[in-house]
Order: structure tokens, then sequence, then C-alpha cells
């Protein structure tokens, strides 16, 4: 009788372990970690900050062109007649030709940076070297080449996406993004040095306003001042934020990594110090080289 029911108690506890394995495989995947689980938990919120990333792309764009044109038309407004009256003739030429040619930059490289393709792996059935396979493009990805889940395409080198642009940041317009940053915070800084004084009078003049009584001053010269407050502060602003943004893109290049790779490669250091390993970038030629491949200077014209 008791070996019936040690028996019976251990055709249960089989029954039980087969039915606990048979619901574990429903969901067990072998490849499986607490980052697969936490990418579904939040692919909801994925979603919607890709999609509302898509289409605020364009008003994003529109905004750097609006805040860019009113800045310019403060300096001619306001900046340059100033210069134009009270500064010597070599300090005006400096100026007139510093201006105009950051403008010109930073004009040029957005327009480029925007409307230059990234970049993307051939359709077309082509022996190129491959790593892996795109899950979602169901395509061959060569080197160096990322998923876009805004642009819902691979992109080439991609180094990020960028809202400012409407545009993913890759192979081929990575120098145009790179310049652009340069030459905007070149031209922030220009703005803001040159107007400093301006908005010191405007600053002591707008809390002069506020007095009782207010001092009289015209409708225009107040409006001057504020527009001369909203320059230097929006221009320096930028200039901190832009500026440590191309700093670190600078240093991201000198070491041959995207923004992208810079995650990946934190994680297999972290990986490979365990196992007692050093991990080297396959893709770091040096600062110099790295700079020329970049820049598509490496062989001479």
């Amino acid at each position: 009788l008791r070996g019936n029911q040690a028996a019976l108690r251990r055709a249960v506890f089989l029954r039980g372990l087969r039915f606990k394995l048979l619901l574990r495989s429903l969901y067990f995947n072998s490849l499986s970690n607490a980052d697969t689980l936490l990418d579904c938990a939040f692919e909801p919120v994925y979603w919607i900050v890709d999609n509302v990333t898509r289409w605020f792309g364009v008003v994003f764009v529109c905004l750097v062109v609006l805040l860019t044109t009113s800045v310019v038309v403060i300096i001619y407004l306001f900046v340059l007649p100033t210069i134009l009256r009270t500064y010597p003739l070599p300090w005006v030429v400096w100026h007139l030709c510093c201006g105009h040619w950051l403008l010109l930059m930073v004009v040029f490289h957005y327009y480029k940076a925007t409307t230059t393709s990234p970049g993307h792996p051939p359709k077309d059935k082509v022996h190129i070297p491959t790593v892996s396979m795109c899950k979602k493009c169901i395509t061959p990805k060569p080197p160096r080449t990322h998923h876009c889940s805004i642009c819902n395409t691979c992109v080439l080198k991609m180094d990020h996406h960028c809202p400012w642009l409407n545009n993913c940041v890759g192979h081929f317009n990575h120098r145009y993004f790179l310049s652009f940053c340069l030459y905007m915070t070149l031209g922030c800084i220009y703005c803001s040095s040159s107007s400093k004084e301006l908005f010191l009078e405007a600053y002591s003049a707008i809390e002069r306003y506020y007095q009782t009584p207010p001092p009289p001053d015209a409708v225009q010269e107040t409006t001057a001042y504020k527009s001369i407050i909203f320059l230097w502060v929006l221009t320096s602003s930028v200039a901190v934020a832009l500026g440590g943004l191309t700093l670190w893109h600078i240093i991201l290049i000198s070491r041959g990594e995207s923004s992208v790779e810079r995650h990946i490669n934190k994680k297999e250091i972290a990986r490979l110090r365990e196992k007692g390993k050093v991990f080297k970038n396959p893709y770091h030629h040096g600062t110099i080289n790295n700079w020329k491949l970049l820049l598509g200077v490496e062989k001479r014209r």
C-alpha cells in the first residue's frame, strides 16, 4: 500500500512537472534576458516615441529655421547698425566678413545635412560583406549598419536619428551634421560676444522700465532692448548646449565610434573585462585617419 502511494505521488509530481515544462515552453527563449523583457514591456512607449518623432521632425526643422532667421533679423536691425556707427573701419570689415561667412556655412551645412541621404544597404542581390540579418527589413546588414525605427529602414554607419534634421545621421551626411554643429556653435558664440555690450545696456534699460514711474523710453527702443535680450539669451544657451554636443561627437570620431557603437562597445568592454580580456575597436584607425575617413580625404584628390 505504501509503495502504491509513493508511486502515485511520483506520478502526480511528474505530471505537474511535465505541465510546468509545457507551460514554460510557450514563452521561454534561451536568448531572452532582462533587457529583452524590458524592451517588450516598453514596446508601446517606443512605438509612440518613434511615431511622434517622425511626425514632429518637420516641426523641429521649421523651428530651427525660424529661430535662426529671427537671430539674423535682429543682428541686421540692431547689432550691425551699432557696429557700423561706432567701430573703426578694420573691425567693421572683420565683423562683416566673419558674420556672413559663418551664416553661409550654417545655412549650407544644415541644408546638406537635412537633404543628403545617410545611406542604405543595397536592395539588389549584390555581393557585399555582411555581419547579420536585419530582423525588421529581412535584408543583410553590412558592418556598422543599424536599423532606425523612426525612418523604418537600415542606415549605413548609423550614428543617431536627429529630430532637428528630420533625418538620420549616417555614412553620407555625418560630416555635414558635424560641420553644422560646429559652425552653429561658432555663430552663436560670435553673436553673443558681439552683442554683449548691447545686452548689458538693454538689461539695465529694462530694469529701469519696471521702476515707478518708468522712464519715457519710446516703444521702438523698448522693442530693441527686448530683441537684444532675446538674441543674447538664445545664442548663449545654444552655444553651451550645442557646444557640448559637438565636443562629444568630436571625441567619438577621434575614437572611431558612432553614438550607437558607443553603447554597444561599452557593453562589450564590460563583458570581456569579466573574462580577463581587453576590447579593441576594429574601426579605430588612429585619430588622424579617423578624421580623414569622415571627411573623405584619406586619398589625394
